[in-house]
């Protein structure tokens, strides 16, 4: 897959951007708060139709042009895949609302060669891979951090996951409202049973998404980490759902944290039911706690080098590989899955590593079909590289093609 022509219209620094890009790298040369990391938002909101960096999508919106009753932002993209060049719009309108126009809404239209399309049903038509720098906080932060990466990266590849999830969230939703009320007041605890049901249908469905996203996953990164670290290192993926599918048996210990628990030869039906089993185990639990206690919903993905839980001890330059060598791995993951390589998106990649593991990033960059990277200093790229780069220096939202 290969991006032709990007046009932004009041997306954040940008309020009018019309340019045309080639195959290969092309680096983004500024300074700081001058829309490049802002120029890589806008490709991956293609892929996601959401802003990783926020949780509120209203803040991609031109600050002048957001103050307005009625404001919109466009994100326009022609690219080839499969042999087909494609036009892709996302539009993102922001109006007012309430009684007295007290409220601001945004809303979001997606078209695709000029048809328009359910936001949802658009997903997986663009690939791309984001690296920021506070995508570390997928390693160090919290779980719901690493959860919301799964469901962005897994939604780009597999076509239901995305409808799974919208209906376990409003199953979930509705399950944790009457647990709530049956824990105010006496009523028929049978009424879980429907909810019950939807829940671990659309349940059963992500979980074995995730299981087999994250072993594929892995066995593709445990190669680009080695090659990264030099073979020094070896980084292991580990699932941690709330609720296990495998059947624990009896006087068993818990397991140590980076044993391998394989859970691929698991049938969805399998994941249902037994999840399904839990759910009833636990009901006086979360009737007495007035919320869901187990699903996806609580899952966790862990990152172990050498054996060592990255989030609690590994270095800087530890934790920035490993999340290097991920991306990369969701790289070929994705080709894997689609028969397109992905767009490649790397923010300010090259800070806080060594000089040999950024050899070896920059070496294995030059082999990708197209890469958006972003840096306030060229110094950081060795001449060789930057001869085989198109370079753009963005200045306060403006882009122009520049020679060192």
């Amino acid at each position: 897959m290969l991006l032709s022509h990007l046009s932004l219209t009041n997306y954040r620094n940008f309020v009018r951007l019309d340019t045309d890009i080639a195959p290969g790298i092309t680096l983004l040369v500024g300074g700081n708060a001058q829309g490049k990391t802002s120029l890589l938002e806008a490709i991956y909101f293609l892929a996601t139709f959401t802003a990783f960096s926020t949780g509120d999508d209203r803040q991609v919106l031109n600050f002048t042009a957001g103050q307005e009753d009625l404001a919109v932002a466009r994100i326009v993209a022609e690219y080839q895949r499969g042999g087909r060049i494609h036009r892709m719009e996302v539009r993102l309108i922001q109006e007012r609302s309430g009684p007295l126009g007290e409220r601001r809404r945004l809303r979001k239209e997606a078209l695709l060669d000029g048809v328009k399309h359910k936001v949802s049903a658009m997903l997986g038509r663009f690939n791309a891979v984001l690296f920021l720098p506070h995508m570390l906080q997928i390693i160090e932060g919290a779980p719901e951090i690493r959860r919301r990466y799964l469901d962005m990266t897994i939604s780009q590849v597999v076509p239901r996951y995305p409808q799974a999830l919208s209906r376990y969230r409003k199953a979930l939703t509705q399950r944790n409202a009457l647990l709530k009320a049956l824990g105010e007041r006496s009523a028929d605890v049978s009424q879980l049973d429907y909810w019950d049901a939807q829940l671990t249908e659309a349940g059963a469905h992500i979980i074995q998404a995730r299981i087999q996203a994250i072993d594929e996953l892995e066995k593709l990164v445990v190669g680009v980490h080695q090659e990264l670290s030099r073979g020094a290192e070896v980084l292991r993926l580990v699932y941690r759902p709330s609720y296990d599918p495998l059947p624990k048996a009896e006087n068993q210990y818990a397991l140590p944290v980076d044993t391998a628990v394989k859970r691929s030869h698991l049938s969805l039906d399998t994941i249902q039911e037994r999840f399904r089993e839990q759910l009833l185990a636990e009901r006086r639990n979360d009737i007495a706690r007035g919320v869901t206690t187990i699903g996806p919903h609580r899952d966790d993905l862990l990152f172990l080098s050498n054996g060592i839980h990255l989030g609690h001890y590994g270095s800087r330059g530890q934790v920035r590989t490993a999340m290097l060598a991920l991306k990369l791995a969701e790289v070929d993951w994705m080709h894997q899955h689609t028969g397109e390589w992905p767009i490649l998106l790397l923010d300010e990649m090259l800070a806080e590593l060594d000089p040999s593991r950024r050899d070896d990033l920059l070496t294995r960059l030059l082999r990708s079909e197209q890469v958006f990277a972003t840096t306030t200093d060229l110094t950081h790229f060795p001449n060789a590289f930057i001869q085989q780069a198109r370079l753009w220096r963005i200045t306060a939202g403006q882009l122009e093609a520049y020679t060192p």
